[in-house]
């Protein structure tokens, strides 16, 4: 979800609900500890250098029972973090939560409230690090025709049986 996108959502919700990808939801008292931009330049496997960007929620819980984040107070926080920083409001949204360890979500929202939504590693550069290319499953209706085609049998007229 980009940023643009969550702020349009801000100006028509009443509150703001998270759920993590275990469909367990952050506890209604968290926080918004930080809005910010995240760059990262790296060199890949292959040895291209890369860069990307995102704007970065960090989502806390306190002991702080009585808090509620309204959509209004939130979009104040990132309209702020836009002005001061320089944010591109068409940049990427990634969410850290604390779990066992401080876990980097993407974002949507369903409708309802906004999921945090698992985000994997993948190798940038399979072509030039020995990656094989993974085989395309065949459908076991595509592997009889196959078989047919080129099988010998009796019926077929070949003289290999």
């Amino acid at each position: 979800m980009k940023l643009s996108e969550i702020k349009n959502l801000l100006t028509e919700l009443e509150t703001i609900v998270f759920q993590l990808p275990s469909k367990l939801f952050v506890p209604e008292h968290f926080h918004v500890t930080e809005v910010g931009i995240v760059t990262r330049k790296f060199i890949d496997c292959g040895g291209t250098v890369r860069e990307s960007k995102a704007v970065n929620f960090q989502l806390w819980e306190a002991r702080d029972f009585d808090h509620r984040l309204a959509p209004s107070k939130l979009l104040d926080i990132i309209e702020l973090s836009e002005r001061t920083l320089g944010i591109d409001s068409e940049l990427e949204i990634e969410v850290e939560y604390q779990s066992d360890t401080i876990g980097r979500y993407g974002l949507n929202f369903n409708g309802g409230f906004f999921q945090l939504t698992s985000t994997q590693t993948n190798c940038l550069a399979e072509d030039s690090c020995g990656i094989p290319a993974e085989k395309r499953p065949l459908p076991l209706v595509e592997l009889v025709k196959e078989n047919k085609a080129t099988s010998c049998s009796p019926s077929s007229g070949s003289s290999c049986c």
